[in-house]
């Protein structure tokens, strides 16, 4: 009977399709309502660049780890200085298929609107930087076209 629960207990969150930041029990996790685009970028190391529509920014303060995400909307044509500026480790490598539909990221860009970038294909990716300087350990970069002119942006960081 102990093994039947513990098999169905196993099974039910599998099935869990709630986002990690949203089943946290007793308040261990919880959005920042403060935030601004600027704080989230601040802790992130990066400049924003000027032409930049649709940004949108979150922090998840974790019991030992905070997330940090952001998304915002570039041209095409400044993705790469802007890429150029944050040094990743490897250059950015094009996924052409979503990863797996049981992907559940603890920091999801749901939250701000946008498409999961893991989600989606044909998306360019890289680590930024694992470990990082001071503060924060964890630096992911993924873009997406928009349309023909425009990219999204999703930057992600554990800090």
């Amino acid at each position: 009977m102990l093994t039947a629960l513990l098999v169905a207990g196993c099974s039910e969150t599998a099935e869990n399709r709630t986002p990690a930041a949203e089943r946290s029990s007793g308040g261990v996790s919880h959005w920042v309502d403060t935030v601004t685009v600027e704080s989230v970028a601040g802790m992130l190391r990066v400049r924003v660049p000027a032409t930049t529509t649709e940004a949108k920014a979150a922090h998840l303060a974790g019991l030992q780890d905070d997330g940090l995400i952001m998304a915002f909307v570039l041209p095409t044509t400044e993705v790469e200085g802007f890429v150029a500026q944050l040094k990743p480790e490897e250059p950015l490598s094009l996924r052409e298929r979503p990863l797996a539909r049981n992907t559940n990221p603890s920091t999801p860009f749901s939250y701000l609107g946008p498409p999961e970038p893991d989600l989606s294909a044909k998306v360019r990716e890289a680590q930024v930087c694992a470990p990082c300087e001071d503060n924060l350990d964890r630096l992911k970069i993924a873009v997406t076209q928009v349309d023909a002119r425009t990219s999204r942006v999703h930057l992600s960081g554990v800090d």
